[in-house]
């Protein structure tokens, strides 16, 4: 059993298609296809269903398919680890990211960047929590940052480093809420003109979800994905909004408007690191997961 084969056979579960597969391996159609059969004549079993074209993975192909990964995953961290050794840590660190946390994320990209200069960083910061630990625990990401579950609990094969936990702020102009007479409370700023998360976004869920407690509902005439785009209303002093307050870490706000810190418990979810629980961890991952760790404005998220 051939690395190569392995690697053919996870690009072609991946592409679910054997021409991209092959593409994406940068090897011929005809190449890849018997790779994979020759792993299947290996193994003793059929990894794959056939037709005209590839019509899914059998049983026996998805139990391989996990095994793949690990051993994958474990081929490259040993060769990162052994490298290491030699001249510092090299290698590729791939990190997914929910939406709230893109721009945080910055705040440990950065300093890891800098404490290992040889390192490269592949981000996708537009993934759900449950998606981002589902690719960590299939060894597609390396790590990930993502809201933590109400019991703060660890995932079953995944390991976990809370980072902070969000609070979620009012931001306007000074037209539109000066800082005499700004708004105390949530009823109040729900009085505003609102441009918002679209529903179904964590950080809308977690806004409704806190404003149902207590007896409250947004309205906003504006509704977006986006944070670019709620910034920019923002600015026009015509809007006001409500974000997590870490989002503004790493984003310049624009100029005239404030930030406004309203009554009661912090509204927001816990944000935490995540990676596989497998072990020996990779080098890359111990090297971020001790960054994480040494950066302090992190924990100031979380102070009231």
């Amino acid at each position: 059993m051939l690395f190569r084969q392995l690697e053919y056979f996870v690009a072609l579960a991946r592409e679910r298609h054997f021409a991209r597969a092959a593409s994406a391996c940068f090897v011929s159609q005809p190449a890849l296809s018997e790779a994979v059969r020759k792993l299947e004549r290996e193994l003793g079993v059929p990894l794959v269903r056939r037709g005209h074209s590839f019509h899914g993975l059998t049983p026996e192909g998805e139990r391989v398919l996990l095994w793949a990964r690990r051993i994958l995953a474990d081929h490259d961290s040993l060769r990162d680890e052994v490298t290491a050794l030699q001249q510092g840590i090299t290698g590729e660190l791939r990190l997914g990211v929910v939406p709230a946390a893109s721009t945080v994320a910055a705040l440990l990209t950065d300093p890891f960047c800098a404490a290992h200069p040889l390192v490269r960083v592949s981000l996708e910061t537009s993934l759900r929590s449950g998606d981002v630990v589902e690719r960590v625990r299939d060894f597609e990401l390396d790590a990930g940052i993502v809201y933590l579950g109400d019991d703060g609990g660890e995932d079953d094969g995944v390991r976990v480093r809370t980072l902070y936990r969000e609070r979620q702020v009012l931001i306007a102009g000074d037209a539109l809420v000066p800082e005499q007479g700004a708004p105390r409370e949530w009823a109040e700023a729900l009085g505003l003109p609102l441009c918002l998360l679209k529903p179904g976004m964590r950080g809308r869920q977690t806004l409704d979800a806190a404003l149902t407690e207590r007896g409250l509902s947004a309205a906003p005439r504006i509704e977006t994905d986006s944070v670019a785009t709620l910034l920019a209303h923002v600015a026009t002093g015509r809007w006001a909004s409500v974000v997590p307050e870490p989002w503004l870490a790493a984003l310049p706000v624009p100029a005239g408007i404030r930030v406004h810190r309203l009554a009661g418990p912090p509204v927001g979810g816990r944000v935490a690191l995540v990676a596989s629980a497998a072990e020996p961890a990779s080098v890359l991952t111990r090297a971020f997961f001790e960054v994480a760790g040494r950066v302090d404005r992190l924990r100031e998220f979380s102070r009231d």
